[in-house]
């Protein structure tokens, strides 16, 4: 039986790893909560004079030091003081150095968001009239790279971690007490235990560097440490290694003094004790999550806070019960189908709490229907309760299993433990050591050579009991050896009988195809708390549109094009300046599919007004930065819907023309 057990282990394990590692690696793209929705001067725009300071207004507050904003010139050099400051609500600003020359400048910015997230983006504006610059901005976003991915697999790990203590010690004292004594319940709940610590340390240490530099060399800079444990997030996560190390005494009680309770109504009593402290650690826990990200920023932050912690602990009792009654199905000697009823129960009323509360969660983050599949937060929502729906389905085949096996006969129930056989093969050992005697050397020999040939033949019968000691004495390692056969066979004979039931291996079956999709449902959960929600989405889009048409009145238009080559797909984004009749600044902004500037060899714009036959209208704009090109005194020489084509080319054989109609004038 093991031998079937392992190549279903490994390959439960090589599902979570591939998951993992293939959402985790598409979450960085996407990992900002807060959008930058408005600056002063504007992105792209051209100002007469040099202005005093640069502002910058953020979808929601952002954690923001010294040197979170950099503003360079043409040449690269700073002309910022590096002191920022809060100007209003959400609004920043940095000063300038005096007599700045004319020509384009980029503002670059990182800060955390109000959810723990790391936040970072570009943009330009010129001072008198565009120029070429120098600057070039990082393709790296900030929390990617190899330390945005050590982050990512640390808090899959940390929920894993979570899940799995949680939902193990409520297993056992809610649903099977008797697991307090099997060791691979132990070692299940320990395991937990050890990940949620583990995965708790390495995220205070790369938290310095993963909303920073990114450098794996920070990873170990005690300042950024240090700097760290002031935050919102430190505090969080420092709570969580102190209730981990409650949670250390939980786990010695349970699985320690309350084992060796005989007394009744003394284990009662500890058992009402270690689960309203068990609740009350489980629940600190599942706080540390809700206090440090999406639940407690936005609307509504004191409802979601415990709605969120409700949310967590489901989870963990669901995912985690369901973990431990896989452990036990195929490890433990037996468990009795009472057990497995009551956990169906409480599985049903955790399903029913995550229904409920995932519900007020989706709408709070969502905001709006068409955040279902216009923003990557709803889509992966969408697929998260795909997952659920499958993993409810599956549940329910298992609940048909229990009811089947706990109305099975008596004779079907396997109760039958392993420790009296090795105890009594231990004791064979015993007596037949202290009758040890070097005459009987010889006969012990013999009978080795009769067992021998009998272990062969076990092989296809393991039911045979190995042949007995000898009576009058014998060779000491030969009965310690006999006692190991007998154990190993009496193990063999109980694993035939449990295996030989068809409602248990069914039930098994069903399980482990849930712990399957539970698996891939707790990685997409993990890209789902690092995505930004579909409403900051919606908002931060409805600001800046707001924003552009209340400053300049310029139009902006955003065209996808797909070039179809390799890394082909982008998005163009065409700023015209004032867009009236007569001469306008063009600003063209190529970005790839997760925002960040694309740097491509040629873009070509032409207008085209087909009611009046005008057009094409060609214009090439000039190169002035990375993903940026703009053309001035660009002619409109009547209102009306232009049609604005866009010709992006992307290496030397890749290009498409995409357009898109736009009112101007």
């Amino acid at each position: 039986m093991s031998q079937t057990i392992a190549p279903r282990v490994r390959t439960l394990l090589l599902l979570l790893l591939a998951v993992t590692g293939a959402l985790l690696a598409g979450s960085a793209p996407v990992s900002a909560h807060a959008a930058l929705t408005a600056s002063d001067p504007q992105q792209g725009s051209v100002v007469k004079e040099a202005p005093a300071q640069v502002s910058l207004t953020f979808s929601e507050g952002v954690a923001m030091s010294d040197g979170s904003v950099r503003v360079l010139d043409p040449k690269g050099k700073r002309v910022d003081t590096g002191k920022t400051s809060e100007q209003g609500t959400n609004t920043y600003s940095v000063k300038l150095h005096s007599g700045l020359p004319d020509g384009t400048f980029t503002v670059t910015y990182q800060v955390v968001s109000a959810d723990s997230h790391p936040v970072s983006g570009a943009f330009t504006f010129s001072i008198g009239a565009p120029s070429t610059t120098s600057v070039s901005v990082s393709d790296q976003e900030a929390g990617g790279g190899v330390v945005g991915g050590l982050y990512g697999f640390a808090r899959y790990l940390s929920y894993a971690g979570f899940i799995l203590l949680v939902g193990g010690a409520a297993f056992v004292l809610a649903c099977w007490q008797r697991g307090t004594g099997e060791r691979s319940v132990q070692r299940l709940v320990v395991s937990g235990w050890l990940a949620l610590t583990g995965a708790t340390l390495a995220m205070l240490l790369l938290r310095g560097s993963y909303t920073g530099s990114g450098k794996v060399g920070d990873i170990f800079d005690l300042t950024l440490l240090s700097d760290v444990l002031q935050t919102k997030t430190g505090a969080a996560l420092v709570s969580r290694l102190l209730l981990l190390a409650a949670g250390a005494l939980f786990i010695a009680v349970l699985f320690g003094a309350y084992e060796k309770r005989e007394d009744d109504e003394e284990k009662g009593d500890l058992t009402f004790g270690l689960a309203i402290g068990g609740f009350v650690v489980a629940a600190g826990l599942a706080a540390t999550w809700a206090m440090a990200e999406h639940a407690s920023t936005g609307i509504q932050t004191g409802i979601s806070m415990p709605v969120d912690v409700l949310h967590l602990l489901a989870v963990a009792v669901w995912l985690g019960g369901l973990s431990t009654l896989l452990v036990a199905l195929y490890r433990a000697p037996s468990i009795e189908p009472a057990a497995v009823r009551r956990f169906s129960r409480i599985a049903f009323g955790s399903v029913a709490v995550l229904a409920a509360t995932g519900i007020y969660q989706s709408w709070r983050q969502l905001g709006s229907w068409s955040a279902f599949t216009g923003t990557s937060y709803g889509q992966l929502l969408l697929v998260k309760i795909g997952l659920v729906v499958v993993l409810v389905g599956i549940a329910w085949i298992s609940r048909r299993w229990t009811a089947q096996l706990s109305q099975a006969p008596a004779a079907k129930a396997v109760k039958t433990s392993a420790a009296a056989p090795v105890k009594a093969a231990a004791k064979t050992s015993a007596k037949a050591s202290a009758k040890t005697s070097a005459a009987s050397s010889a006969k012990a020999s013999a009978k080795t050579s009769a067992v021998t040939s009998e272990d062969e033949d076990r092989e296809t019968e393991d039911e045979k009991e190995p042949a007995a000691a000898p009576a009058g004495g014998g060779d000491g390692k030969r009965a310690t050896q006999l006692a190991r056969q007998r154990a190993a066979v009496a193990t063999a004979r109980e694993k035939r009988v449990r295996d030989a039931d068809p409602l248990r291996s069914g039930l098994r079956r069903s399980v482990l195809a849930e712990a399957g999709v539970a698996v891939v449902l707790l990685a997409v959960t993990t890209v789902l708390t690092s995505t930004e929600p579909g409403r900051t989405v919606e908002e931060a889009e409805a600001a800046t549109a707001a924003s552009s048409q209340e400053a300049t009145g310029a139009l902006a238009v955003d065209i996808p094009f797909d070039t179809g080559g390799k890394d082909g797909k982008g998005l163009a984004r065409v700023e015209i300046d004032p867009a009236r009749v007569g001469g306008n600044d063009m600003h063209v902004y190529v970005q790839r599919p997760n925002g960040k500037a694309f740097d491509i060899p040629e873009v070509k714009v032409a207008f085209t007004l087909k009611a009046k036959d005008i057009g094409p209208l060609p214009v090439v704009p000039d190169r002035i930065a990375t993903g940026h090109w703009t053309a001035t005194g660009v002619q409109i020489p009547m209102a009306g819907n232009w049609a604005i084509a866009v010709t992006v080319r992307t290496s030397d054989i890749d290009q498409v023309t995409v357009d898109k109609n736009a009112q101007i004038g």
